[in-house]
Parts: C-alpha cells; structure tokens; sequence
C-alpha cells in the first residue's frame, strides 16, 4: 500500500474545513477527523467516499471547548498514528453573548485559541518526528477588531458581552491565534515543522450559528454566491500542500493569493508574543495535566 500523507483536521464536520477535508482526500491523504457530533461526522465520512473510493479516514471525537478534552484527543491521535504530516487548526466559533465552561473559561476563547494551543503541544513531538510537516492555523481578519491585547486579562475574562461587542472579543481570539502562530515558528525548526496562519476572508459558513436568523442569511448568501467557502478553504489546502510553502513559517496569509499580511496591531512584535505564549502556558498549566 502506497504511504499517504496523513492530516489532522478540526472543525471538518462543517464549512471551511468540510470542503478541505473533501479536497484533501481528492489529493489522497489520509484523514483523521477531530468532531463532536456523531451524526456530521458520519456525513462527512460518507461524502469523503464520493470523492475518493480508496479514502481513508479516522474520527477522534472531542468537545473542544474544553483544553482538557482537547488535550486528551492528542494524546490519542498521538497514540494512534506513528508520524503525522498536516495539522489544521480550523474548528472556531463565533458567540454573540458569553458562555462559560466547565473549566471556567470563555468558550470562544477556549475554541478559538486555547484546545488549538492545546492540541498542537500535544502533537508536536509527533509532527517533529515525522518532518517535514506542517501546521495551519485558521485565522481572520476580524483580528483588526481587537482594539487592544492584554494577555493575562483576556485569556481569563469571562465578564458577560453584548451581540455588538461580541466582535471585538472575537476578533481578539483571531489576533492571539496570529499571535500564537508566529511564536511557535520561532521555536521550532522550520525545516522540520512549518507553521503559517491565514484570513480566509468572508464565509458563509455556520461560523455565526448563534446569530437569529443566521441560517436565512446563509441560505441567501449562497444563492448569490457571496462568500463562498470554496475560496476560504483554497487558502488552507495550499498552505498545507503548495511546495512554494514547504519552508515558509511564521507566515500570516491572505485569501487573496496568499498575500502576506501583518500580524494586527497590538499583537505585532515578539515580545507581546512571548508574553502572550507564557500567560497561555501558565493558565493551561493551572487547569493541570488531564
């Protein structure tokens, strides 16, 4: 049996990362799923055999609001598969009013940033050992609506929000992702494990579920064809299989032909970066090791 690439997908039981998965598996790799839901996940694995009759694929199933869930879902993914290509950090929610989770975080916080950041120390031993690999993570340029960064403060604020406000926070969980991203290649190898992030510009995908009325508006929006996540998902199958991108790291990515793009003011420089990196693994290290 020819030796595929193997990838690790979140979020791919819907929108962006639905179509990657369907175009990677076109491409012939290997899938392992990271899901919630039985039932998507189960209609994804059908779609996946449509478009490619040999195609293989594994679910790891996970509520990733939750950074011990998603710690526990990388060890088992570790555990299962001897090397590992591709991670794709994509699952990401948009929430117009505040959650907080069992373990007392902000779900939009603990999903947009914390279980990726989580799951990646997870495997990155993994992926180190099977180089050449690479890690995508999925970010936006609503990052720009982040207005200001304070590490400590925000990782942990729970405080509740309004639908107007919502962006703002949102936008935040997008800039620490960018932020994150161009940390984490400054401590690895790059001719081992790349790491780049990209805006996957507008979407109409059920980013925005919670929003009323939001399942009209998508329905709408498809029928004129405004924000088709073919576009959004083009970005992230190239940076994880265009060879122009084997030895970029670091790299912020536009949708618009993978224009490189600044990290967001004022999440810009290495040493907020640094910063942010030390609060996330100290409060990471406070919910412990389980």
């Amino acid at each position: 049996m020819v030796n595929r690439p193997l990838a690790v997908i979140t979020g791919a039981t819907s929108g962006l990362g639905r179509i990657t998965a369907l175009e990677m598996a076109r491409r012939g790799y290997r899938l392992g799923i990271v899901a919630r839901s039985e039932t998507k996940s189960q209609a994804l694995l059908d779609e996946l055999k449509n478009v490619a009759d040999d195609v293989r694929a594994d679910v790891f199933f996970a509520n990733l609001s939750l950074v011990g869930e998603a710690r526990r879902v990388g060890r088992e993914i570790a555990s299962r598969y001897g090397r590992l290509d591709v991670l794709v950090n994509n699952a990401g929610l948009h929430a117009f009013h505040q959650r907080v989770t069992a373990e007392g975080l902000a779900e939009m916080t603990a999903v947009n940033y914390l279980a990726p950041f989580a799951l990646t120390l997870q495997l990155t031993s993994t992926l180190l050992a099977s180089a050449p690999a690479r890690i995508v993570n999925v970010a936006s340029e609503a990052a720009r609506q982040a207005g200001s960064i304070t590490p400590a403060t925000d990782l942990r604020n729970t405080a509740p929000y309004t639908r107007r406000e919502s962006m703002a926070l949102y936008g935040r969980t997008k800039l620490m992702t960018i932020m994150w991203t161009q940390e984490l290649a400054r401590r690895l190898d790059a001719t081992k494990v790349t790491v780049n992030c990209c805006d996957p510009g507008f979407n109409a995908t059920g980013l925005g579920r919670d929003l009323p009325g939001s399942a009209v508006l998508q329905r709408v929006l498809n029928t004129l064809r405004v924000g088709d996540p073919r576009r959004g998902a083009g970005i992230i199958v190239r940076l994880v299989t265009d060879p122009a991108f084997a030895q970029t790291s670091g790299g912020y990515l536009s949708v618009r032909d993978a224009e490189p793009l600044q990290c967001p003011e004022p999440g810009r420089g290495e040493q907020v970066q640094r910063r942010l990196w030390s609060e996330t693994v100290s409060l990471l290290d406070g919910l412990g090791a389980a």
